[in-house]
């Protein structure tokens, strides 16, 4: 037997720092067996019909549902959200979970396509079979909505998963993984590695079909440069710098709860959070009054009383301390918290205003519980501003008579009109961005075709009214079809 020992590491209370688990650090090598044994496994749940693996995705949601304030408070452990956002978050991912093993089959089974009167003689279907083996790596801030939006879409899809959590959240990814087991023992469909970024990258190198990766624009070009050396396609979802837009008509009271929200919900560590807000100058001094009154009574900390948790990164603090320092060095104002509401753990949440459009935060991602609202003379305007970002994930249209308008003009994958992140709870909608967002979606039918390769199928079906490739062709023939091309097409 082995006498080497098991490297560890710990999850951390990010309230607190004190140890919430300890989880094992994975080598490469046993990465590697990881997914060797998901390959066996994945040739076992894909031979079963979509009903099949929808029965046994159905138990697993209940499993999760009827243990959702267990999951819930370990969310709330190892994340510092408020456990009720944790719950809200869980409740959100069930209703994916759902969805994709309802209508599995109606969008990936196979379907009669037209053939066209070239091919009359001929039928054809297609249909979208499974990758395979899919490795899922998740994110911290949301560790089960988030990573679900692509292990629940592939496991429907027909697929075996290899999840590796992030470092800040393995207990949640354990929890999942084991629940999952409850309910497919047969098999390790849904496995876990843990560990560090080394992890991921061996993940990324062990012969999976395919990566989902959930985090930063900068790991994601890590992660890139991983899969490029075996070709293994890569979905990602990566950073935002959200915007949300007032127009003059807007409601001013709903707008700001929804900047608020959007701004300051998990501690402002979303990718589709708010981070900058443009204000038509007809209303901008009566929406940042409505703004500011709301935000007075919103506090940090670690306390159940308080609506906004710690940070749960430790080096995050320090990156937005930088951006409000910047900003206001460079004539931003304050009008709520400021760097002196930057501490260790927790962030007091800030207002700030007259942002120079070139300052770190306008442009760079600063995933921290900051607005940057700034007036501009008109809509068009709002829209340049927006779209000058190379990000484009979130977005956010307040108006009554332009917003559908608007929000068709906003460069990103998502927009709400008069409200904020809902369009992540429609599981019909496709979810993912553009520029340094990302690419590829999860959710919808895009997020299950996103784990699938289409096979096409064309068969004889009926004996052929010209044989067109064959050696044997005649000139009768090549004169019939030009005939019939010029009737056609000419």
């Amino acid at each position: 037997m082995s006498t080497e020992a098991v490297v560890t590491f710990d999850s951390l209370d990010p309230a607190t720092g004190d140890r919430v688990g300890s989880h094992a650090v994975h080598t490469a090598e046993q990465v590697r067996d990881t997914v060797a044994r998901a390959r066996a496994a994945a040739a076992w749940w894909a031979g079963l019909s979509f009903a099949e693996r929808a029965e046994r995705l159905d138990r697993w949601r209940g499993i999760i549902a009827r243990r959702l304030p267990q999951l819930a408070e370990l969310s709330h452990a190892e994340t510092g959200k408020p456990t009720s956002d944790a719950q809200l978050e869980i409740v959100m991912a069930l209703d994916h979970l759902a969805w994709a093993a309802k209508n599995a089959r109606k969008v990936l089974g196979r379907k009669r396509v037209s053939t066209g009167l070239m091919a009359v003689d001929l039928g054809a279907s297609v249909e979208y079979l499974p990758l395979g083996v899919i490795g899922v790596i998740g994110p911290w801030n949301f560790p089960v909505f988030t990573p679900m939006g692509s292990i629940a879409y592939a496991l429907a899809a027909g697929n075996a998963v290899v999840f590796k959590p992030s470092e800040y959240t393995p207990g949640v990814g354990a929890w999942l993984v084991d629940a999952f087991a409850q309910v497919v023992p047969e098999h390790p469909v849904l496995q876990l590695v843990t560990g560090l970024g080394e992890t991921g990258a061996a993940l990324c190198r062990s012969g999976v079909d395919k990566i989902a990766f959930t985090g930063s624009t900068a790991t994601a070009k890590k992660v890139l440069s991983a899969c490029a050396d075996t070709l293994t396609p890569v979905l990602v979802e990566a950073g935002g710098k959200d915007v949300l837009l007032v127009d003059a008509d807007a409601d001013l009271k709903a707008a700001a709860a929804a900047a608020l929200w959007g701004g300051f919900s998990n501690a402002g560590q979303a990718c589709i959070g708010t981070e900058r807000v443009y204000v038509h100058e007809r209303v901008y001094d009566d929406f940042l009054a409505i703004l500011t009154a709301q935000a007075e009574n919103l506090r940090a900390g670690s306390d159940p009383e308080a609506a906004i948790g710690p940070m749960t990164m430790p080096t995050q603090p320090r990156v937005v301390a930088e951006h409000i320092a910047d900003a206001v060095r460079r004539g931003a104002r304050a009008v709520i918290g400021g760097q002196s509401g930057v501490g260790d753990r927790v962030v007091q949440p800030t207002i700030l205003v007259d942002v120079p459009e070139d300052a770190p935060a306008m442009v760079e991602e600063t995933f921290g519980p900051t607005l940057a609202v700034n007036r501009v003379r008109d809509m068009d305007a709002a829209i340049e501003l927006t779209n000058a970002s190379r990000y484009g994930l979130g977005s956010a249209v307040f108006a009554k008579r332009r917003g559908q308008e608007l929000a068709r003009r906003i460069r990103s994958g998502m927009t709400g009109v008069n409200l904020v992140y809902l369009f992540a709870a429609v599981p019909a909608l496709p979810f993912g961005g553009v520029g340094d967002s990302g690419f590829g979606r999860i959710h919808g039918p895009d997020g299950l075709k996103e784990f699938t390769y289409a096979k096409s199928v064309a068969y004889r079906r009926l004996p052929a009214v010209l044989e067109l490739t064959t050696f044997a062709r005649t000139a009768a023939v090549d004169k019939l079809m030009a005939t019939l091309t010029v009737l056609r097409h000419g």
